[in-house]
């Protein structure tokens, strides 16, 4: 039986990819537990700065596992909900890589991912209100916040599809590409993030998350206690140096 969840790192790029291409990549139990354990893994790794999420056979995820949610799997981690992901996403920057259908759940894995590349034939959609079903995945949550209200209304109560290019312009997809490009699209992208320093970039990801909710008084002094320790670090010194010195950056993550 071949593993759910497979992960691969070059050159600072972990790509994680949903291993169940028979299924279309349905979220079950061992795919939730297999990407939290990817995810807990790959955070702690001095060798990794950037992740790609994907799924295997030419489509990224269909969603939740139904023939596993009838026979009780719960398609969860804990600590991290659905996926392994949705509740608890990566520290560091995460980009969906879409090919084929993002539907229900399979959408809301991208949603919980900072970046996305998309294939112009992939399509995306929170069709659960169709089955009897709530988009409780983070979908309902986080989509308002990205795409205009109305349109998200129009993806959460209608359950239909959407193209790349109608996500691409209400500003959800960070680049559209030919079919069967998304991963390498994605890899491209993910190496421009990798050559930054990964304590800023970790820092920097934190910052534009959890600032959210925070107010206007009191916003300035809970960034000030994520980046100041980044402007005290070894790699700061080191970035300032490099510049000074017109050479590539040795980034230690200290």
């Amino acid at each position: 039986m071949s593993e759910p969840v497979l992960t691969e790192v070059s050159d600072g790029i972990a790509v994680i990819t949903i291993n169940r291409p028979e299924a279309r990549n349905a979220v079950n139990g061992a795919v939730a537990r297999g990407m939290a354990a990817a995810i807990d893994d790959l955070d702690a790794r001095g060798d990794v700065r950037v992740l790609v999420l994907t799924g295997a056979g030419g489509t990224f995820s269909a969603g939740m596992d139904l023939k596993g949610f009838l026979s009780g799997d719960a398609p969860t981690a804990p600590g991290r909900g659905f996926g392994g992901i949705v509740q608890r996403p990566p520290a560091k920057p995460i980009i969906a890589a879409v090919e084929g259908y993002a539907l229900a759940g399979g959408f809301e894995l991208v949603l919980a991912c900072d970046l996305v590349v998309a294939s112009e034939e992939a399509n995306f959609g929170l069709p659960e209100v169709k089955r009897g079903l709530v988009a409780g995945a983070g979908g309902l949550l986080r989509l308002p916040s990205r795409i205009p209200y109305h349109l998200a209304m129009e993806i959460a109560l209608t359950g239909d599809h959407f193209t790349t290019a109608h996500l691409r312009e209400a500003g959800l997809v960070n680049l559209e590409v030919p079919a069967g490009e998304a991963l390498a699209e994605a890899k491209r992208l993910a190496a421009r993030i990798a050559q930054n320093a990964p304590l800023a970039l970790a820092a920097t990801k934190r910052v534009i998350v959890e600032s959210a909710d925070w107010d206007s008084a009191s916003a300035f002094d809970r960034q000030s206690k994520i980046i100041v320790p980044v402007f005290g670090s070894k790699d700061a010194i080191e970035g300032a140096a490099a510049f000074a010195e017109k050479r590539t950056p040795n980034w230690r993550g200290e």
